[in-house]
């Protein structure tokens, strides 16, 4: 079975931390990476961090996390600072890449 893979991509650590707490409670997911990057505005962002976090899982499962990561970091920062996005089968070698990046998950 190939699995899902899905991304958050909100600014700030904690609202990161946040909503994925939240997403891995309401369905079976994974993390598989974290990254984190300046937003656009540099030091003039009120968030001084873009954080992306990548996660599978089954099409449904990661559906649902992304509606409650979501949901979640929308209660911290506005809607327009929050992006997901979906891949419901991804290219067998893909998940090779999803641990890279600045944060290393041990």
């Amino acid at each position: 079975m190939t699995k899902a893979i899905g991304f958050l991509e909100v600014q700030g650590y904690s609202v990161a931390l946040a909503a994925m707490d939240q997403a891995c409670k309401a369905a079976d997911i994974t993390i598989e990476g974290m990254d984190c990057n300046n937003p656009a505005q540099g030091d003039h962002a009120p968030i001084p961090v873009v954080v992306q976090v990548k996660f599978t899982g089954s099409v449904s499962d990661v559906k649902v996390a992304l509606e409650v990561a979501k949901g979640e970091a929308k209660k911290h920062i506005p809607e327009e600072d929050i992006l997901t996005h979906l891949i419901p089968s991804a290219l067998k070698g893909l998940e090779k890449l999803l641990p890279l990046g600045k944060v290393k998950i041990r």
